[in-house]
């Protein structure tokens, strides 16, 4: 039964439409590995088993009288710590909010629950989200489950590691400049950072609110568009949520990419780039030419004044929401995060302005680069994950952008894949990244899909023995 929780969401929702195994068994076995692995991994704050349970139970109930309302039905998800779930503790990775229990849940987290998944715990994260490797001074360091001595990238850390060892199917992750992505790679899965919009941001803690996506992290890319499905949708309560009638899920995988033209702006995606790191997504380039796709250069003028705009615009809109907790709370806040705010208190509205003015230029620059193309291409990480406790504060604020590109998609606002393509020699995960235009979501999902399908890496997820020895720490 244990080789249940390293199926798709795809594959184990068939199991329990037919009756096969019953989302209770499911949660049981999610439970025994959490309590198995998570003691040294971390990925979780809180463990909901009561509540788990219980939802288990009138979800099998249903399940037993022909009612399934939908692919998600008694599949036990995650939730990363920055969002709000009803009755359970909520603290954002932080030790301010150690005791706060919501009155409401999430938009997100409130849809999974419609569609019958089975929240199974809170996800650790980086402090408020604000950081790229799940260092977490008040709850625990996560670890990566491919090299325990390593970070597991961040901000949705936990939740990443819970998806890639089986703790869970799936996680709901948060993504400012990159946190659903970057985990997502370092561990060996699949994040999806959805057009800006299109998935309510209402419930959680803000980072940044032009910035912040809410998106899932799977082990498949198909697995990925079921839960976008059902998060997906306009929202009263999050003014960023879009009316628009915006189709994700797709029942058939593309045979091949021929047809499919992918744009690859060497200067940006390779610049820092390990040369390990390089290999491997040179050989997924050839994989991607192999099934028919193109791979053409393109230009995008200005993305270094853009990417110094992400950086302003980010640090400003921290600042502003936190500075009513910091004139309390101050001396509750980790090192790294005081660095942070130093920062972005420095920074004057006009310059904040002219960020956003250069940030709207940028996109519309790069939506004119881009005719013809349905993605860029490029890496997800540039860099191996490196040890855990060996960053100082004043070089953390810098981490989402040495060791990855994922900070491009979220200036500019589109939907953006990260896909398992291969290994270091160091046997370490790498991801692949596909960035589309605006609600081009599903094309986006087919087009990674279509090249997860080819490769099969996420059958290494299985077969990962490295943080089976738990007593090794």
């Amino acid at each position: 039964m244990n080789n249940l929780l390293f199926e798709s969401i795809e594959k184990v929702s068939s199991l329990v439409r037919e009756k096969k195994v019953s989302p209770v068994e499911l949660t049981k076995l999610s439970i025994e590995q959490i309590s198995k692995y998570n003691p040294v991994l971390k990925a979780f704050i809180t463990v909901m088993e009561k509540e788990a349970m219980q939802q288990a139970q009138v979800l099998e109930d249903e399940a037993q009288s022909g009612v399934i309302r939908g692919p998600l039905h008694g599949i036990p998800i995650s939730i990363k710590d920055l969002l709000q779930t009803k009755g359970v503790l909520t603290t954002g990775g932080s030790k301010i909010f150690n005791e706060w229990i919501p009155d409401e849940d999430a938009t997100s987290v409130q849809r999974m629950k419609e569609a019958g998944a089975i929240i199974i715990g809170k996800a650790n994260l980086h402090e408020f989200a604000m950081g790229a490797t799940t260092e977490n001074p008040h709850y625990g360091s996560a670890r990566n489950p491919w090299n325990l001595s390593k970070i597991p990238g961040g901000s949705s850390g936990g939740s990443a590691i819970a998806t890639a060892t089986g703790m869970s199917f799936g996680s709901v992750g948060t993504d400012t400049a990159g946190s659903v992505r970057l985990p997502a790679a370092m561990c060996g899965t699949v994040g999806f950072k959805p057009t800006y919009g299109l998935v309510s941001r209402h419930g959680g803690f803000s980072f940044s609110w032009s910035l912040d996506h809410v998106g899932p992290m799977t082990r498949t890319v198909k697995d990925a568009a079921i839960m976008l499905d059902a998060m997906k949708g306009y929202d009263s309560k999050d003014h960023s949520s879009v009316k628009k009638d915006h189709s994700v899920y797709f029942q058939d995988s593309l045979k091949n990419l021929k047809g499919v033209t992918l744009g690859f702006y060497e200067p940006y995606m390779y610049s820092g780039i390990d040369l390990d790191v390089k290999c491997v997504i040179e050989n997924a380039f050839d994989q991607l030419r192999l099934l028919g796709a193109k791979i053409v250069p393109i230009d995008l003028p200005r993305i270094n004044e853009a990417l110094d705009g992400l950086k302003t615009i980010a640090q400003s809109e921290v600042v502003s929401f936190h500075n009513p907790l910091l004139k309390n709370h101050a001396e509750l806040y980790g090192d790294d995060l005081k660095f942070r705010f130093q920062f972005g208190r420095d920074i004057s509205a006009s310059s904040y302005l002219q960020a956003q003015r250069i940030r709207k230029q940028f996109i519309e620059s790069t939506m004119k680069q881009m005719e013809g193309i349905d993605a860029l291409v490029g890496p997800t990480n540039v860099q191996s994950p490196f040890e855990i406790g060996s960053m100082v504060p004043e070089q953390a604020i810098s981490n989402m952008f040495t060791l990855g590109k994922t900070p491009l998609a979220n200036i500019l606002g589109f939907p953006a894949l990260s896909v398992a393509c291969g290994f270091t020699e160091g046997r370490l995960p790498v991801g692949l990244q596909l960035i589309g235009k605006p609600f081009t979501d599903q094309r986006i999902l087919q087009i990674g899909d279509c090249y997860e399908k080819s490769e099969r890496w996420v059958d290494a997820l299985k077969t990962n023995t490295n943080y089976l020895e738990v007593n090794s720490l």
